[in-house]
């Protein structure tokens, strides 16, 4: 049974970007670069999507809202670290 590989970012937007060229076909890039043409497909799909949602505006909107989720998250981080040791104290006095 053979191993998965893993690819790059930068190997998948270059094939991507080479599959939406046009240039060459699935098949042909699937042998120039050794991957599967569904691979590719997915690839060049995801770049669509990726550039669709840079242009709209989603992709920054995308990283607000995850950066305040970050925000909350510290904060819930820095609650339970509280309430963690305050209920250490108030059991070791026991």
């Amino acid at each position: 049974m053979s191993k998965r590989r893993k690819f790059s970012a930068e190997f998948k937007a270059k094939v991507a970007l080479e599959a939406l060229t046009g240039e060459l076909t699935l098949t042909e890039l699937a042998s120039k670069y050794d991957v599967h043409p569904t691979m590719i497909a997915d690839w060049k799909r995801q770049a669509k999507e990726g550039m669709v949602a840079s242009f709209s505006g989603k992709a920054a909107t995308a990283k607000k809202d995850s950066e305040a989720e970050i925000r909350e998250l510290h904060a819930k981080i820095g609650q339970l670290t509280v309430e963690k040791d305050f209920l250490e104290r108030a059991f070791a006095k026991r």
